[in-house]
């Protein structure tokens, strides 16, 4: 099977001792922009870490699956393969799909890439650029998920963004839980002070299905997704150091 990334990025030393693959499992999108935000990701691992064996692989949307990528990593000359969850929290993709495709010798799982300080840092970031002032209201808006954990997961980095901003910060889903996105944003705008805007902090990894969603949500300020941003690229590679 081609290894798409490395066609495109680093080749990995093979001189050095075998290590275990990183395969980058994210859910894949149609649009064009995701796809190249989550590349990013794994290209800066593999420039990072030229030792490494990285590939990519996905859960829906595009190919190649997941549980192809590993078994082509275990059929090779490989000490085995950590799938890295380029996921925000832990769900459905990553209790089934992900450790469906794991459950095999040689092959683990590491944890999802949330929640994470760094990843606070980021929003914050992101935040910043959009202007966010005084008298604005923040709605954190993730994916959502029917995993209570993954909701957990969300309401911990909601409350190191609120730690580290002045303004307000509720929580707003794309699916899966409550509030949804545009409800989230139509009760921030009732608490609205007077010349202050809603502004949401898109807690979403690229541009894609979601993102678009929080677009027409209501909002008067949407700030970008976390990707591209280096501090994923560390992220990922100590999911992975940890999972080893």
């Amino acid at each position: 099977m081609t290894n798409a990334l490395h066609a495109r990025g680093p080749v990995p030393d093979r001189s050095s001792p075998a290590h275990p693959v990183l395969v980058g499992c994210s859910h894949g999108t149609d649009d064009v922009q995701g796809r190249a935000a989550v590349r990013s990701i794994l290209t800066g691992a593999a420039a990072a870490r030229p030792e490494l064996d990285v590939r990519e692989a996905f859960v829906d949307v595009q190919q190649p699956e997941v549980a192809n990528v590993v078994a082509d990593a275990l059929d090779g000359d490989s000490s085995g393969a950590v799938v890295v969850p380029l996921l925000l929290s832990t769900g459905f993709h990553v209790r089934v799909d992900i450790a469906a495709a794991v459950d095999q010798p040689g092959a683990t799982a590491a944890s999802p890439l949330g929640p994470d300080p760094r990843l606070v840092d980021i929003l914050v970031d992101r935040l910043h650029e959009a202007e966010v002032g005084p008298d604005d209201l923040v709605v954190l808006a993730a994916a959502g998920s029917t995993d209570p954990a993954a909701a957990l997961a969300v309401e911990a980095v909601a409350a190191g963004l609120a730690d580290r901003i002045t303004q307000p910060v509720t929580i707003g889903y794309g699916a899966g839980a409550e509030p949804r996105v545009p409800a989230a944003v139509a009760a921030a705008r009732t608490d609205l002070p007077a010349g202050g805007r809603v502004v949401v902090a898109s807690y979403l990894l690229a541009p894609g299905y979601f993102h678009d969603r929080v677009l027409e949500a209501g909002a008067d300020v949407v700030t970008a997704p976390l990707a591209p941003d280096d501090r994923l690229v560390q992220i990922v590679l100590d999911r992975y150091d940890e999972a080893t």
